[in-house]
């Protein structure tokens, strides 16, 4: 296992850059998440990790080394693909086997990491099998496997899951969190999906036009989004967002509506800003803010209520049950102490 350092690193194409200045260390044996909107120059940081991509300026440290003109292949890494990229006339044993085989290492040697990879995947009973003759779960697992036989001391993984259907990125994403625990390889992840950066991530580095927005853990940058971007990102349903102004002790909105504020507004006043609160942080009352009913969705442990105020649409996620329709009048009042408070000019958190 080891430590990895981005050292003030720039990524430009011609003279157009794509990654400005990231600095930050991913420790030994950590699962980091890269996340962001597509084109925010994740995939490119990771492609720079393994040697993939060259590096405009600054420094990638593995280790305690610098790696900035070390080949890939040199660099002490797995990466896992995307498209899995299986070799198709190979077979799941010999496509895991690949990379020992070039090393030539002993023939038992091989077969041992193998079926040891095989073994904590559960594709034994595949070990003979073509890749066209696996689902998109188990061409994962193949990619993976031949990604530990290595012993590599990073993993990368290059959103391995975007591939597979809803139900089996969710299986996949606790068998890779796994996976890590038993392991305990340093990983470094990317993906687009906010969901997988939160549930499987020690640290979330979240990602926008190239620069690092906010590094934490996921319930840091859930609880204390460091700007409104990363406060719409995280979340799920997303945040509700409210542009108005601090004044006299309340948040007052362009249409004169009045809500309370957070400890963390004390020694504001006269302050255009954006009020943030999440879906989970609206209940159903008789007064607050009043709109009209358009959507309804019940999954069973809580309802999705989706109004219209004002022009805006505002999503509510309650545990109660209410017997409401489209059309109809509703209240919403926040929970104060959940409120976030965004700069309305640069989007920093107040």
């Amino acid at each position: 296992m080891a430590s990895i350092g981005i050292r003030e690193v720039w990524k430009a194409y011609s003279t157009e850059p794509v990654v400005f200045g990231i600095d930050f260390d991913i420790p030994d044996g950590a699962f980091v998440v890269l996340v962001g909107p597509s084109g925010c120059g994740k995939s490119t940081l990771l492609r720079m990790i393994a040697g993939l991509e060259d590096i405009s300026a600054g420094e990638i440290l593995i280790g305690d080394k610098v790696v900035n003109d070390v080949p890939p292949k040199d660099r002490d890494i797995a990466m896992v693909f995307q498209n899995y990229a299986l070799y198709p006339h190979l077979t799941v044993k010999e496509n895991m086997a690949f990379s020992l085989r070039l090393r030539k290492e002993r023939r038992e040697a091989v077969d041992e990491q193998v079926n040891r990879a095989a073994d904590i995947l559960g594709l034994t009973n595949l070990l003979d099998r073509y890749p066209r003759a696996l689902s998109g779960g188990q061409r994962q697992r193949v990619a993976m496997g031949r990604a530990i036989v290595r012993d590599a001391s990073v993993f990368l993984f290059d959103e391995p899951l975007s591939n597979l259907d809803a139900k089996l990125r969710v299986q996949m994403r606790t068998e890779l969190k796994a996976l890590h625990q038993r392991l305990k390889t340093t990983t470094v992840y990317v993906t687009h999906d906010q969901i997988e950066a939160m549930t499987m991530a020690d640290i979330i580095v979240v990602m926008q036009e190239g620069v690092i927005m906010q590094l934490g853990t996921p319930l840091e940058l859930y609880d204390h989004p460091a700007n409104r971007f990363v406060a719409g990102f995280i979340g799920s349903p997303s945040m509700n967002f409210f542009e108005g102004n601090i004044s006299q002790g309340l948040f007052t909105t362009g249409d004169g509506r009045q809500l309370a504020l957070p400890e963390t507004a004390a020694g504001y006043s006269d302050t255009p800003v954006t009020y943030g609160i999440r879906p989970e942080h609206l209940s159903v009352s008789k007064d607050g803010i009043a709109g009209k009913v358009l959507v309804i969705e019940p999954t069973g442990s809580e309802t999705q209520i989706l109004a219209e105020i004002d022009g805006q649409q505002v999503l509510a996620v309650v545990r109660e049950r209410h017997d409401l329709q489209p059309g109809d009048d509703i209240c919403f009042t926040p929970d104060a102490s959940q409120a976030h408070l965004f700069d309305r000019e640069n989007g920093e958190r107040i």
